[in-house]
């Protein structure tokens, strides 16, 4: 590398550092304000979790170069590696050939023939939990999303009676697991090992998930057979190059990462899409409009997703205004970024969520619009400033499937209902590592089509 490139000592530092928990007590009290703000002092900026800095990505074509130019140069960051005890080594999780070998092994499972057919289940399963509502009704509605999208991803994920159980327990712990470890991820080590309520919530939800997921995988690995579920695919699964399949403790690993994944990012997906449609008319009225015209009664089926023009459009706008929170990766090879030269091992994090709201890129951000998708737009944002899945060779494995979940259950849902806020009961953000609503009351109303 050229000599005279800048060291890490050039990068500037973050205001707001406490002593030994470093930025971390304003990265957990300010959440979207702090990662936003960073902008302001470079497009890359020192920030320190407890101890360890790690180094900030403000601007998209540096995002771009972690992600995807110089990705191969990456591995997953410190935040992953706190994971990993509890989440496994699954595609999420793991490095190197291991990670290139398991994207393998999954990929099938992702093709476009298998989403197909689970384009009936999205439907299906929305059309029965809506069709268990009653005008009038008042709904939990960030917590039907959740029901819904647990029974989703159960229904292409396990194809059993003891999946079902599988199932109930995911949707009683993951929502523990996904808050909890986050804030583990972001603490100084001796956090996790402090005996309160946090801590204890979430083991108790990792040694539920082990059991009835171990069980289910015991039972399908007995049976030996592919019931077109994700599962099977994965049991079956055997490498190109050996021959080999996965031993149970790394199928348990990659069902919990399509658990994490499929459960939190398309359930929360779901309800901000009504929450922002139930509260602007005009978006409403012409995504009814669409979802009368395409599908004209009938169930939504795979070849219905690219007709839904306009829907497609208010899913892009959810996944802008309410991504992820934080990504995290490592190098693991020296690499040049911005003029300073990063030695292997140097943690970097990026903030999709800041990236989504930044308005050099985004005009307005805060205005939901989801007319910033219309095809006959020119030009989108730059590489690198929309993220919502990642990027590169370590993008979510599972975006297609999310990105047809979200519009296949959301057409099928507003084909019937209107979704009304409650008047008088405000909806805040909640920021763990997603954006989480405070709550979301919705009135059902029936529509008459």
């Amino acid at each position: 590398m050229p000599a005279q490139l800048n060291t890490l000592d050039a990068v500037p530092i973050a205001p707001g550092r406490w002593p030994l928990l470093g930025h971390t007590p304003s990265l957990l009290r300010r959440r979207f304000g702090f990662t936003s703000s960073l902008r302001e002092h470079g497009d890359l900026v020192k920030i320190y979790l407890g101890p360890l800095a790690t180094y900030v990505v403000t601007s998209p074509d540096l995002v771009h170069q972690v992600l995807v130019t110089d990705g191969a140069s990456f591995d997953k960051g410190i935040m992953f590696d706190r994971f990993r005890p509890y989440f496994g080594n699954g595609i999420a999780m793991s490095n190197g050939s291991f990670h290139r070998k398991q994207r393998r092994l999954v990929q099938p499972a992702f093709h476009r023939e298998r989403i197909a057919g689970y384009t009936a289940a999205m439907s299906g399963k929305a059309a029965e939990l809506s069709g268990s509502w009653s005008t009038g009704q008042v709904i939990e509605f960030d917590l039907a999303m959740q029901e819904l999208a647990v029974n989703i991803v159960g229904e292409t994920l396990f194809a059993t009676e003891l999946g079902a159980q599988a199932i109930a327990e995911a949707q009683r712990s993951m929502p523990v697991v996904i808050k909890q470890g986050m804030v583990r991820a972001l603490s100084p080590g001796f956090v996790e090992k402090l005996p309160i309520p946090g801590n204890r919530r979430f083991d108790l939800a990792i040694s539920r998930l082990r059991r009835i997921v171990g069980e289910v995988i015991a039972a399908g690995r007995a049976e030996g057979a592919d019931r077109g579920d994700v599962l099977s695919m994965l049991l079956l699964a055997r490498d190109a190059d050996t021959g080999e399949g996965m031993d149970d403790g790394q199928v348990y690993d990659e069902v919990v990462t399509l658990l994490t994944g499929g459960i939190e990012t398309t359930a929360l997906a779901l309800a901000w899409f009504f929450h922002e449609v139930g509260r602007a008319p005009e978006i409403e009225r012409r995504l009814h409009a669409e979802v009368d015209q395409v599908l004209d009664g009938r169930p939504v089926t795979i070849e219905d997703v690219p007709k839904l023009v306009y829907t497609q459009q208010i899913a892009q706008e959810v996944l802008r205004a309410y991504p992820i929170w934080l990504l995290m990766r490592r190098a693991s090879a020296e690499v040049e970024l911005g003029g300073v030269r990063l030695p292997v091992g140097t943690e970097v994090t990026l903030s999709p969520h800041a990236l989504h709201h930044d308005p050099r890129y985004f005009p307005d951000p805060d205005r939901f619009d989801p007319d910033r998708w219309a095809p006959e737009r020119d030009s989108g944002p730059p590489k690198g400033a929309y993220v919502p899945f990642g990027a590169g060779a370590r993008q979510c494995i599972g975006n297609v499937f999310a990105q047809t979940e979200i519009v296949a259950a959301a057409a099928t849902i507003a084909a019937s209902w209107r979704l009304v806020p409650v008047a008088g009961r405000p909806v805040r953000q909640k920021v763990t590592g997603a954006a989480y609503p405070s709550q979301l009351p919705m009135t059902a109303q029936r529509r008459n089509v």
